[in-house]
């Protein structure tokens, strides 16, 4: 779940980050890969979204350590980005299973969180850009996000970045004293899964 609003176009980010390690830029925030020492920053990003909204489901906020096994965790099989502005960590995306079951181990769940003075700055699309291009090469065909609603800035960015409504569960959540419903939306990621008589499995990601 996420909620940022669009920006503009940040083109041939996970080139720079390949080269450099980041996204190459001196004047702007830059996408690099989490470490295992931005879970604090991670940690505090997050922290505001459980205990101050719908956003999020939890209602406990992880810890650093636990932030640093989540962090590990994406990295193994998905991926785990923070946008960093000024050698500051303002942002981060990840990337997880959408269900353990092996028939769904082509797609993903997607989030985005951006620290609370950074949203609707541009960092948002600049984390999404990168992680659903590090999710296309790694072999995965689809990405899917939820969004408790209202929602309307997640439902203007995930829009712009390709994705399109698929349905939404009503009265799924229960916080604050209140039921919530959860849009979902989904984009391709590559070429799509074969619809049918396909003698063989399709690459599996890596």
């Amino acid at each position: 779940m996420s909620d940022v609003p669009d920006v503009p176009d940040v083109p041939d980010v996970l080139d720079r980050i390949a080269a450099t390690g980041t996204t190459g830029t001196t004047d702007a925030p830059a996408v690099r890969d989490a470490t295992p020492t931005d879970a604090a920053a991670c940690a505090a990003i997050y922290a505001p979204y459980v205990t101050g909204t719908t956003v999020t489901f939890e209602t406990e906020p992880p810890d650093v350590a636990e932030m640093e096994r989540r962090i590990a965790k994406a990295q193994a099989r998905h991926a785990f980005l923070v946008l960093e502005d000024a050698g500051e960590v303002v942002g981060y995306a990840y990337a997880g299973p959408f269900k353990e079951r092996a028939a769904y181990r082509w797609s993903c769940e997607v989030s985005v969180y951006l620290a609370g003075d950074r949203r609707g700055r541009g960092g948002g699309r600049r984390l999404y850009e990168a992680l659903l291009e590090r999710l296309t090469a790694r072999g995965y065909r689809m990405a899917a996000a939820g969004m408790t609603q209202p929602n309307e800035a997640s439902g203007r960015l995930h829009a712009a970045m390709g994705f399109e409504p698929v349905g939404t569960y009503r009265d799924i959540g229960w916080k604050f004293g209140a039921s919530h419903d959860v849009a979902w939306v989904q984009r391709p990621l590559g070429d799509p899964l074969p619809s049918g008589g396909a003698a063989e499995n399709p690459p599996e990601p890596t």
